[in-house]
């Protein structure tokens, strides 16, 4: 898939960043079904990293516990009780709160690289990563529902809603399918994408700009403008941080809320 952007480098050496920084040359592998990039370099890291510290977390874990294990179990009960049991309930929660953990600590993980130095990209920018993850929510919303109800009955209860008078069904009944079966799924991909691509393109930016102030055009003018774009990078840098947990968050959320729906009697 090639990407056409007029943003390259120009002349002065100025870097303006673009969506090609999502598509890297290849290391090996080249046109091939094993090519091989950067960006699926990071997403090897970042699992082996996650998986690594999940291991070695579940390994050590003390009845007293340190400050790593203090700091996962924290974000456990977090999550537990302000995601799961707030919007499934305690007894519904527990079959779906190793979902809602998954999609929280795979989707920061993914998202933080984007601020890791030698990493440098968030690999859910590209839209296949957070695809994935949304067809995931989107099949096990779908199994809960049916094997809550069963499959007439989920799609009476999800197509034509009780509490909704049957004149207006027929308006009513296709835009719940397509907000079933294609705006909630469609919306977690996009939503996930383009917060992590933005937030690339203006991180990229700060450090390109701070870079050619302070290197390639380097006089008292410009020096001060690019400690203003340095502040710039400490600022993005933090931004990225918070976006990077949101973004997880909203995912988890989302996650449960559309399971609930699913799983309700009264739609």
């Amino acid at each position: 898939m090639t990407i056409i952007s007029t943003a390259t480098e120009s002349s002065d050496g100025f870097y303006s960043p673009s969506l090609n920084d999502f598509f890297p040359p290849a290391l090996f592998g080249e046109g091939t079904f094993f090519e091989f990039n950067r960006v699926l370099f990071v997403r090897m890291v970042i699992t082996a990293v996650l998986v690594g510290m999940f291991v070695l977390i579940g390994m050590r874990a003390k009845v007293i516990p340190g400050r790593g294990q203090a700091l996962f179990e924290l974000i456990l009960d977090f999550l537990r009780v302000n995601v799961v049991e707030a919007v499934l309930g305690k007894q519904e929660g527990r079959r779906h709160e190793a979902l809602i953990f998954f999609l929280f600590f795979t989707i920061f993980a993914f998202n933080v690289t984007g601020i890791i130095p030698g990493l440098n990209i968030a690999s859910t920018g590209l839209i296949a990563l957070p695809l994935l993850l949304a067809t995931l929510t989107f099949v096990w919303y779908l199994v809960a529902g049916i094997r809550q109800h069963g499959v007439g009955r989920y799609l009476s209860l999800s197509l034509f809603p009780p509490s909704v008078p049957k004149p207006l069904l027929v308006l009513m009944t296709p835009i719940d399918a397509l907000q079933v079966f294609l705006i909630r799924p469609a919306s977690l991909t996009v939503r996930l994408a383009i917060n992590m691509l933005v937030g690339h393109l203006l991180l990229v930016l700060t450090y390109s700009a701070t870079q050619y102030f302070w290197v390639q055009a380097a006089d008292g003018v410009n020096l001060l403008f690019g400690l203003l774009t340095f502040i710039g990078i400490l600022f993005m840098t933090v931004l990225e941080l918070f976006v990077a947990g949101l973004q997880a968050f909203i995912f988890a959320m989302l996650t449960a809320v559309y399971i609930n729906m699913a799983t309700a009697e009264d739609h």
